[in-house]
């Protein structure tokens, strides 16, 4: 039954990347060409100030998950229902807070931007997106995570790839339309109000539960410690646009925000793995499979350091092709940011990496035992950000990124070695030196293709085909001669999988 769900959970999660990397691709192109750089940066820019309610679900979620297991485990329907009123509540109480932090953003950014923008401009446009994040985030948030803890992730992605594709629809008619950048953002965000509804009709019909139940305020003891983790990552995960807002221009943010638009697509692609698999190690640590968690550990930090080494090697090969065919015509800011290009995707693979790590201590429930790891990583990417910004501009910013992350990878693996699987950590500095060198290889090859003039997407799919077999060969090869034992046993695994869908 794991093995169904997972399945299900990684085609569907995967289709979902697929929608949002599609749709993050033709918004801002079109933004850009409709309305400019500067408009592009702004959107990017309040997108990022508002995204500590989207990360919610990250933070206090995580908790909500961790409690939910072995509730789920146990099928304890008085257990699960108290559990999500307590969720609920607390939920209820952190949207009013967000309420006042819009109202603060819009009255306070359009006093940090400087870019010829009417202040009443920007003060709608932060309240427009607002109610987007609260249409996207907030509506129907506890019993996504019901569905994430119950191995059924593939319910939410579903819906909400239906809600992309027609928000994208929207948007794209708008603004070929040369309607207002506000009404544009307005009528897309009306589309995510539906999947709340859709997400509460199923979950009455498929689970029983009890609404007029008590809270159980021992569920979320560790909400602090949660939102502590999120409160990190929200500092960490959203310093660099803020410190380019604050330091630089605005046009920097819209070259930021085009570089990050690939980097967190690949990044999204590879979390898909991670999101899909906590669940089941959240049900294997409720009930107590020790060895069964190992051994799967084993054979997922193997899947996921290949899919995180191939698709960062490639797009470290394809990102300044791609970005010059992308704003080709663009005159208004220099999109051509080799240097900032690899630090910044150097950067999302070390957080890709952490991720196997990650989904272990968030299924066991540590937050308290590494909250500290993950203010430390926010003051890093923090301070080493303003200290770089003058001197080195947008590569200062990825430095302090890139630096940040590492540290916190290696901090998580090591807790994880020594705290919960009791292994070396040697383990994690072999995989690591492993798949370097399939990185260094892959470049080496790629050297000896026939050069191509990329002007268009066509040749540019031409290259990256050739660049992505060379990345998947080279990468399956090595580690599958030195992991020999991992190769098997994941594709024991993918035969159970695919012997029980079918």
């Amino acid at each position: 039954m794991r093995s169904k769900k997972v399945l299900a959970n990684v085609i569907t999660s995967l289709l979902l990347q697929f929608t949002l990397i599609v749709s993050g691709f033709i918004i801002p192109w079109l933004i850009i060409r409709t309305y400019g750089s500067s408009v592009n940066g702004v959107i990017a820019s309040i997108t990022q100030f508002l995204g500590f309610f989207a990360l919610l679900e990250g933070g206090v979620g995580g908790v909500v998950r961790s409690t939910l297991y072995k509730s789920l485990a146990s099928k304890d329907v008085i257990a699960i229902s108290r559990i999500l009123k307590s969720a609920e509540k607390f939920f209820r109480r952190i949207s009013y807070v967000f309420i006042i932090y819009l109202l603060v953003i819009a009255i306070g950014y359009p006093y940090l931007v400087s870019d010829g923008f009417d202040k009443t401009f920007t003060f709608t446009l932060v309240i427009i997106l607002g109610i987007k994040t609260i249409a996207q985030y907030f509506f129907g948030i506890t019993y996504q995570i019901l569905l994430q803890a119950d191995q059924k992730s593939y319910v939410t992605s579903f819906l909400h790839i239906i809600a992309i594709i027609f928000s994208t629809i929207i948007a794209t008619v708008l603004i070929n339309l040369d309607t207002s950048i506000h009404i544009v953002q307005l009528f897309s965000a009306g589309v995510f109000i539906l999947k709340p509804i859709a997400l509460h009709l199923y979950i009455k019909h498929k689970y029983k539960i009890i609404t007029n139940c008590d809270e159980d305020k021992s569920a979320l003891k560790q909400k602090w410690d949660g939102i502590g983790h999120h409160i990190a990552y929200f500092l960490h995960n959203r310093t660099d646009i803020v410190v380019l807002t604050l330091f630089t221009n605005i046009k920097e943010v819209s070259v930021y925000s085009i570089y990050m638009m690939v980097a967190v697509g690949i990044r999204n692609v590879t979390t898909t793995f991670s999101s899909a698999i906590e669940a089941v190690f959240g049900d294997m640590l409720a009930k107590r499979e020790k060895e069964s968690l190992e051994n799967n550990f084993n054979i997922f930090e193997f899947l996921f350091f290949m899919i995180t080494t191939i698709l960062f090697t490639s797009a470290a090969l394809l990102i300044l092709p791609f970005v010059s065919v992308y704003t080709k015509g663009v005159t208004d800011a220099n999109y051509f940011r080799p240097l900032f290009a690899y630090i910044l995707l150097a950067a999302e693979a070390a957080y890709c990496i952490r991720l196997p790590y990650h989904s272990v201590v968030i299924a066991a429930g540590h937050f308290k035992q590494t909250r500290n790891g993950a203010f430390l990583e926010a003051a890093i990417n923090i301070v080493l950000s303003l200290i770089l910004v003058n001197h080195f501009g947008i590569i200062g910013v990825a430095i302090g990124t890139l630096c940040s992350m590492i540290f916190r990878t290696v901090q998580y693996a090591n807790y994880l070695s020594k705290n919960i699987l009791n292994r070396s950590i040697l383990k994690f500095i072999k995989r690591v030196v492993v798949n370097f060198s399939a990185v260094i290889i892959v470049v080496i090859v790629s050297k000896f293709l026939p050069e191509i003039v990329i002007n268009n997407y066509f040749y540019w799919i031409i290259y990256a085909c050739q660049i992505t077999v060379i990345a998947v060969i080279v990468t399956l090869l090595i580690n599958s001669i030195i992991y020999y034992a991992d190769l098997i046993g994941l594709v024991n695994v993918l035969k159970k999988m695919i012997k029980r869908k079918f």
